[in-house]
């Protein structure tokens, strides 16, 4: 799994219980582009348009640093096919 967070916060989370009762959707995407940051400290960020989404508010921008489980950053490449998940709390959403 790949994460933003990290896998020293994912393993806290999980411990306390947090990640244990979820409700999730996921949707496939795909990097447009990379975005130069113009701030040399600042991380690039990569631009992923989600399949499915509404013209004006398909497009995700996220920071370009993601954490492999073993602990290894990588970045995400332009043109690359991702998926995207969403995830709630399952106390925190409705049901249909």
């Amino acid at each position: 799994m790949l994460s933003g967070l990290g896998q020293a916060n994912e393993a806290n989370l999980l411990k306390e219980g947090a990640l244990n009762d979820k409700s999730t959707a996921t949707m496939s995407g795909t990097v447009d582009k990379i975005i130069e940051s113009a701030i040399p400290n600042e991380p690039d960020k990569a631009q992923i348009t989600v399949a499915g989404g509404d013209p004006l508010y398909r497009e995700l921008r996220i920071v370009n640093a993601l954490t492999k489980e073993n602990g290894e950053e990588i970045s995400l490449k332009t043109g690359q096919n991702v998926m995207v998940t969403v995830e709630a709390n399952s106390k925190d959403t409705n049901k249909k």
